[in-house]
């Protein structure tokens, strides 16, 4: 993760999660620099972004966010947990391999291994269609795919020479990558083939329409929409729920 790369995904999460568009204050730039500084791994600091504004967005407030700096606390705190789970962490010379018998894998939900094979999996398959979309033409949706590609690096590298990783976190961060690919692939489609594809999901729901309430059946027709077109577009499910 480049330098320029690690300052603008943390203003797009900022910003997305605000929900309107403010540019960052020279105290904010200030801010991520320290970060930085301090070695604060990217995929730390959004964590701490998202777990800041879920917290405000519990607890509705009449005063917004206007400043990167509510979310100092909470990005510290994740980044004082990341260090501890990096604790017994016995690097080889390759930077990259850790001994087993320093880390303790019992509490994750699948192997280390099968984990690190879901996301390099995961990781080649967007590469592919990043290298592949590029060759028509450049958009919003390749922009997502290259910056997908680059956290989920980051992310193996991280979850394969922890310690003790932490499995929940690692959900939360490969959901979110899910969310700015699914927003950006539904930015860079047609009306009419998104027309289509909720047309079809609609015709294979409408047996059960009328036993559904009307929000649930909103959100599956909505669930159904994104997986017709993820798979139309080759995009691979990124949530551990899919290894």
């Amino acid at each position: 993760m480049n330098y320029f790369n690690y300052f603008t995904e943390i203003e797009d999460t900022f910003i997305r999660r605000r929900g309107k568009h403010l540019l960052l204050s020279p105290m904010d730039w200030a801010l991520i620099e320290s970060w930085k500084e301090m070695g604060v791994p990217l995929h730390v600091a959004l964590r701490g972004i998202e777990r800041a504004f879920d917290s405000y967005e519990s607890k509705p407030r009449r005063r917004s966010v206007k400043s990167l700096l509510y979310c100092q606390e909470e990005v510290e705190a994740q980044f004082a947990e990341w260090q501890e789970a990096q604790v017994g962490a016995a690097e080889q010379k390759n930077g990259e391999r850790i001994l087993q018998e320093q880390s303790d894998d019992s509490h994750l939900p699948f192997s280390r291994a099968a984990i690190l094979e879901h996301m390099e999996r995961a990781r080649v398959a967007l590469l592919q269609i990043c290298e592949e979309r590029k060759k028509r033409r450049k958009d919003d949706l390749c922009d997502a795919l290259s910056r997908a590609v680059s956290r989920l690096e980051e992310l193996e590298k991280d979850f394969k020479r922890a310690a003790r990783p932490d499995a929940e976190k690692l959900e939360d961060a490969l959901t979110s990558l899910e969310e700015i690919l699914d927003e950006a692939l539904l930015k860079s489609l047609s009306s009419r083939e998104l027309k289509a594809a909720r047309a079809e999901a609609e015709e294979q729901l409408q047996p059960y329409q009328s036993r559904m309430e009307r929000t649930v059946f909103e959100q599956t027709l909505e669930n159904l929409v994104l997986k017709r077109l993820r798979d139309t577009h080759g995009l691979p499910r990124l949530s551990l729920f899919y290894l």
